[in-house]
């Protein structure tokens, strides 16, 4: 006790730590953050080029923002996405979670199982979800093929059904993340709970009711909030399997829009200026998100 009272007397190793993580997130998160910021005030033509000065008007960047009808495609595909991944990803993940938990043989295989998406790169599953969605020699048009549900391929990414398409593997590749975080939250209930709820008979569905779901609060809101987060990033899987060659201009994403416009399209300071928009939705939809599904310190 008295070494471990010491030890946070003395500041001096605790700044050895500090600063250089400091350091490292002024060179690569603040300084490009900030730079990014007078990116959209000046007049930028071409990637890597220098900046002409800034833009006439200053802002005019930003009155392309509010009136550009791509972006606002872009804006209602990304708020359909967070929905998504609220319902389906955090939804799924605490389905598998409680059955895996229910479970004493084979739990440990079904954990590896559900979260091994994780770690395969978004490239490798864009590709691959791109064989899956072909449409000749597709996988999943050869299984409805054999079933008889249809008698021609689909087109999976023509204008009715590429949202289906784009969000499937999304919503796939992430619940493995929040399962993880929920099954470990379920192994910190105790199981005295469940004993003394099952002697007064409270058992199945009551169980998860009254006992799971509400100790269980704190990790759902921190998944709600990463999910919600995490969907104005999404960027990788919806860009290797439609590319720049989104279906009439309505497949765009917050994240693909700002990649097109900067990199293929060379509108640097107006692919900054998205930038700055998809940080600011950030920062108040977690915002809101964190006062809604407030973490309770009483359970």
């Amino acid at each position: 006790m008295n070494a471990s009272s010491t030890l946070y007397k003395r500041k001096g190793p605790l700044v050895i730590f500090l600063v250089p993580a400091f350091l490292f997130l002024i060179l690569f998160l603040y300084y490009p953050f900030v730079q990014n910021i007078i990116n959209s005030f000046s007049d930028i033509t071409g990637l890597g080029a220098p900046a002409s000065g800034l833009n006439t008007p200053w802002y005019a960047n930003y009155v392309t923002l509010f009136s550009d009808p791509k972006l606002r495609t872009a804006l209602g595909n990304t708020v359909l996405l967070t929905v998504c991944t609220v319902v389906f990803q955090v939804g799924i993940a605490l389905i598998l979670a409680l059955l895996v938990d229910s479970i004493r043989v084979g739990a440990q295989l079904f954990r590896t199982l559900y979260f091994f998406p994780i770690v395969i790169s978004a490239t490798a599953l864009g590709l691959m979800f791109n064989l899956i969605f072909l449409y000749n020699g597709g996988m999943l048009n050869q299984l409805l093929t054999n079933l008889g549900l249809i008698t021609e391929n689909i087109d999976w990414k023509d204008p009715s059904h590429f949202m289906a398409t784009m969000f499937a593997p999304v919503m796939w590749q992430y619940v493995g993340f929040y399962f993880v975080i929920m099954i470990t939250g379920l192994n910190n209930i105790s199981q005295d709970l469940y004993e003394a709820a099952a002697l007064d008979g409270c058992t199945g569905l009551h169980r998860v009711r009254y006992i799971t779901l509400p100790l269980l609060r704190n990790v759902l809101c921190t998944c709600l909030v990463l999910a919600i987060t995490g969907a104005l990033k999404v960027f990788d899987l919806p860009w290797v399997m439609f590319g720049a060659g989104m279906p009439q201009d309505q497949g765009w994403l917050t994240g693909t829009y700002m990649y097109d416009q900067t990199f293929n399209r060379g509108n640097v300071d107006y692919g900054s200026t998205i930038a700055i928009l998809i940080v600011v939705l950030g920062v108040v939809l977690s915002n809101v998100a964190n006062r809604v599904f407030r973490p309770r310190h009483d359970i």
